[in-house]
């Protein structure tokens, strides 16, 4: 492929993120001269909203990202406050030594209680956190060592060098600059190879594993990750107000936190701190205008507020950021350079030798028999087709040889070695991959992105590396190599596009060009012509012919039997989850057995 066939444009490799990099510059100025033009009551409530904030951008990447919807982040503010206030007021400990031990804690009840929670699901998962977080407080309000209900207080201030951070102004530096920081590491992170697995996480977590992703183990990390965002805002919170108490960590404050990341946005950066900050000062206008305006006191504002936020709730489902978003410029777009270094390729096995074998493979759900003692195998550099009715078993045999679902009993090798252990991770990685029967890509991401999920195992840089920006030149070669095999399969011109923006046909192709990205030994296509117009049918035998003279191997499953007999060399035939058949396609057309079961008898 040429250089001169890539488009001069530069990517949007996460649409929201780059619509929103301009403005940190504007944003950052206004948080720098801020304390210097406004009163000093809202240098206080802007301490607050980039307190709150931090616990919202946790929020946005566990909840509106990977979708663990927790009412309990309070916990962990409440953790690090409580260590802070203990170990400096008891012990005399530098409160700069107690953000360690702070974090520390909070990361140890972050991992206990992830791995404890991240088990459940649904609404099961939503309820163990609210349980957790209700225990936890009544934990701060019933220790003597805590101060009980009464808190803890005469906190010592945090001091740099010997300048005590001991006001309002003061700290606000501080709180902002871990804010500011916490945001762009957020940002780095969605924008490359770990974000674009953890995007993956909420919907397509099957599809994320099936190409190498470890999705238990990314739980559990962004899980924690808000865990210690959290803490560092209970760090800062104790030694701000110098004082703790259990109210400010009781299960109203959990709610207000997601509550933050919903109205903001609750899957974009931003998003934590727009909801902190309409939250926040809403609230406090609300308080001093209303007793005013109706010449009453009491609770009217939350009343009022309730309403104000399912009137804007109605209006923008998805969040102030996204609706302000429309209003922002279009983002730059970096177009993936085709100068860079090519990934590594794998070795493919000489043809003609097995490649893959099963042995009387056999699964049941329930009562029912799925698939039933399968024995078939298929050789290396051929296609072969695994046919038969709706219903045959020909999907349920291709998650068996994937490590979706495990067998009850027989045996599955590739290259000699047995897999059917293995899991879907283990298999992706000895190169067996593949695509899926009802479409699974993530419609949000655009199309390039989705392909460069194929590659997740050729890269290597994890989670800390992102937020850092120090691994782009490894980003920049798996985009490199994404963008290549969409060329490859005829999309190259679809690059930036949302991959819910293309007809379904196109949809099909772009999960053959992920396939390639990862560089597969065995591809294995469920249903790859479904969709496909006559020509693009010619255009995706012709690339199948290709990948066999590569040496890659297919094995397809299809219900076009003018597509599936004029492009393999052998067909499987199955039929209530038995092998009917096996042979060449001129031997299948003419068995009875297959003709009976198939067609009905008729010629």
């Amino acid at each position: 492929m040429t250089a001169a066939r890539w488009p001069v444009q530069r990517s949007a490799r996460w649409p929201a993120a780059s619509r929103f990099r301009w403005p940190v510059v504007a944003f950052t100025l206004f948080i720098a001269l801020a304390p210097l033009v406004v009163p000093a009551f809202y240098v206080t409530l802007l301490n607050y909203i980039g307190l709150a904030a931090l616990v919202a951008l946790g929020l946005v990447l566990l909840t509106g990202i990977a979708g663990i919807v927790s009412f309990g982040q309070q916990a962990f503010v409440g953790i690090a406050a409580y260590t802070t206030a203990v170990l400096t007021t008891a012990a005399g400990v530098s409160p700069w030594l107690t953000l360690f031990a702070s974090l520390a804690i909070v990361g140890a009840f972050g991992l206990v209680l992830g791995a404890i929670t991240l088990r459940l699901s649904g609404h099961y998962l939503s309820i163990a956190t609210i349980a957790w977080g209700i225990a936890i407080y009544y934990v701060f309000g019933n220790l003597p060592g805590f101060g009980q209900y009464s808190g803890i207080d005469a906190l010592p201030p945090i001091a740099l060098l010997a300048w005590p951070l001991d006001t309002a102004p003061r700290i606000y530096y501080l709180i902002w600059a871990v804010t500011i920081a916490a945001l762009v590491a957020a940002m780095n992170l969605l924008d490359s190879r770990a974000g674009r697995a953890l995007r993956a996480l909420r919907f397509r977590g099957v599809m994320a594993e099936s190409f190498g992703v470890d999705t238990a183990r990314l739980k559990v990390l962004v899980f924690l990750y808000a865990a210690l965002l959290a803490g560092v805002s209970g760090w800062l919170h104790a030694h701000f107000l110098r004082f703790v108490s259990p109210h400010a960590f009781g299960v109203n404050a959990g709610i207000d936190y997601l509550f933050m990341a919903v109205i903001g946005g609750a899957s974009h950066v931003w998003g934590a701190v727009i909801g902190a900050s309409v939250l926040t000062m809403l609230r406090e206008w609300l308080k001093d205008l209303l007793p005013v305006a109706i010449q009453r006191t009491g609770n009217y504002e939350i009343v009022v507020f309730g309403v104000l936020m399912l009137v804007l709730l109605q209006r923008t489902r998805n969040g102030i950021a996204p609706a302000l978003a429309r209003w922002l410029p279009a983002p730059k777009r970096r177009t993936p350079s085709p100068q860079a270094e090519p990934l590594p390729r794998r070795e493919q096995p000489q043809p003609g030798g097995t490649l893959l074998e099963l042995d009387a493979v056999r699964i049941r759900f329930g009562g029912l028999v799925a698939v039933n003692r399968m024995s078939f195998d298929l050789r290396s550099g051929e296609i072969l087709g695994l046919i038969g009715p709706n219903g045959a078993g020909k999907t349920t045999m291709f998650n068996l040889i994937t490590g979706v679902l495990p067998p009850e009993s027989g045996q599955i090798r590739f290259l000699g070695e047995r897999i059917d252990t293995l899991g879907q991770r283990g298999i992706a990685r000895r190169g067996l991959v593949r695509t899926f029967q009802h479409v699974n890509l993530v419609s949000s991401m655009s199309v390039l992105e989705n392909v460069a999920i194929g590659a997740h195992l050729r890269g290597r840089s994890g989670t800390l590396a992102a937020m850092a920006h120090a691994e782009r030149v490894e980003d920049e070669r798996l985009l490199a190599e994404a963008a290549r095999q969409l060329h490859r399969v005829g999309l190259g011109n679809h690059l930036f596009e949302p991959a819910g923006s293309l007809a379904l046909g196109q949809q099909r192709i772009v999960e053959i060009a992920r396939a390639l990205a990862a560089d597969p030994v065995l591809l294995l296509l469920d249903e790859p012509a479904a969709g496909l117009r006559f020509g693009e049918k010619q255009a995706l035998a012709e690339l199948l012919r290709r990948l066999r003279d590569e040496h890659i191997s297919v094995l397809l499953v299809e219900h076009d039997m003018d597509f599936v007999m004029g492009l393999v060399d052998r067909l499987v035939v199955m039929d209530f989850g038995e092998k009917l058949a096996e042979g060449a396609p001129q031997a299948i057309q003419s068995d009875e057995a297959v003709l009976e079961a198939y067609l009905g008898g008729i010629e």
